[in-house]
This record gives C-alpha cells, structure tokens and sequence, in this order.
C-alpha cells in the first residue's frame, strides 16, 4: 500500500451518473484486476474506496456512481486538481484458473473492475463472455470498450430498454464457461449462485472504514473464518463463502 499525491486528468459523465476519471501518478502498487483505491476527499473523515478499472505505468482510471456526498464531491473535480489516495488495496482476481473459456459477470457500479480483467484474460489468449447489467438504457456504458478488446459481449436491463430485458442470473443459465468472475450487488450474487454452473470468484461491495484492514469494519464470515473485505477481499472463492 502507498499513500501519495495523484493529479486528476480527466474527470467526464458517462452515462446517468457515472462518470469516469483518471489521474495520473505512482500505479506500482497496482498488481492485479480486482485491486482497489481508497480516496481522501476534502472536509469528509472518511475516504471512499473505489475499485481500478484499467491502470498503466502512468495513469490509473476509475469509474465511479454518483450515490452521496463524497462522490458528489468527486463529480465535481477538474483537470489538474490533487487528490490524496491510497493504493494497491486488495487481493484481486486469481487469473490462473480460469479455464479457456471464462464468463464476466458485472452489474451496475460492479462492472468497472472487470474492464482490467477482461484485458488481461484476452491477452493471455482466453476466449472471453462478458455479461453486464444494468437497470435502464441510461445507464449503459463501456459496452463498446469490453468488445473492443475482443470478448462476446451481452448487455441486459431490467426493463429491456436495451439489449436483452432481464438480469445477468437470465443470461447465464444459458451459457456455457470454464469458470465465471463477477462484481456487483448482493442481490445479484445470490441470483448468480442459484444458476452458476462452475466455480468462480465474486468481488464484494462494502461500506469501509480504513480500507486496510486495521478497522475490522468490513468483516464477513467464510467457512474459513472471519475475513476483511478491504484485505483478505474484495475478491472471495466461490466454495469459501458463507452466503
């Protein structure tokens, strides 16, 4: 983990309030899709952890829901304005069993961490399904980045005003994968566990406080014990997870 100065270069909506932002700075910590940023946001205690969509040696870039105060205030920063954040948070995604055939699974807030993955898979040669979800046509996006890197991609919305009506859980059952890597809400998880047909690794979304693991805030129980979303996750086993 590090703690360091980043410059914001870009900071643009991308769809019903979402927006994407890169900042530019130290990404050395950042070893693994999946891993996450904790960000400190002027005259609010705590910071606001924010999972890493893509990453270079320069550049790191997140995309991130307007849902209350601190990401209020991030939809408001502008090129060149500094921002205080860890990095390097979290375990990350496991690509070693994924199979020749790996499913994504993203919905909503939960899709941007699967961008990263999804560029590595392909790049270690992986045929690669993507599945993402979303709750209206507004709230759409990066369909076109997730096919540009070259994977099968199928978009659902709860009320079917773009591509298939339905949810991700819908779209799955039908398919066939080596193995599946999913971020999102809860809902969908339990959704995801009552039609998935392999084993796979789901990265969890949790209220934090530290986002290092010295609060103990984020704790969830597995058949192994206790362990924190914020350092032994975000990213669990299937086969650990007490649901």
């Amino acid at each position: 983990m590090k703690q360091k100065i980043y410059k914001v270069t870009e900071n643009t909506k991308i769809a019903k309030n979402t927006f994407k932002m890169v900042i530019s700075g130290d990404t050395s910590e950042i070893t693994k899709p999946g891993q996450f940023i904790n960000i400190k946001i002027n005259n609010l205690f705590l910071r606001r952890p924010i999972s890493v969509c893509d990453y270079d040696e320069k550049n790191i870039t997140i995309i991130y829901k307007v849902v209350g105060k601190g990401t209020g205030e991030m939809s408001n920063l502008k090129s060149g304005d500094s921002l205080d954040i860890l990095t390097g948070l979290g375990n990350g995604y496991d690509t070693s069993k994924s199979g020749a055939n790996p499913l994504l699974i993203g919905g909503g807030g939960g899709i941007p961490p699967l961008y990263n993955l999804c560029k590595t898979l392909i790049s270690c040669g992986k045929d690669l399904q993507v599945v993402l979800g979303f709750n209206t046509k507004e709230e759409v996006f990066y369909e076109k980045e997730f096919k540009s890197l070259g994977a099968k991609v199928c978009i659902c919305t709860a009320d079917g005003s773009y591509g298939e009506k339905g949810f991700t859980a819908d779209i799955i059952k039908n398919l066939n994968y080596t193995y599946f890597y999913t971020c999102g809400p809860m809902s969908m998880f339990k959704a995801i566990e009552n039609v998935a047909k392999t084993s796979g690794q789901y990265s969890f979304e949790e209220r934090m406080g530290c986002g290092f693991g010295a609060c103990m805030g984020c704790s969830c129980k597995t058949k192994y014990g206790n362990k924190r979303i914020c350092k032994e996750g975000p990213v669990l086993e299937r086969e650990e997870i007490i649901w």
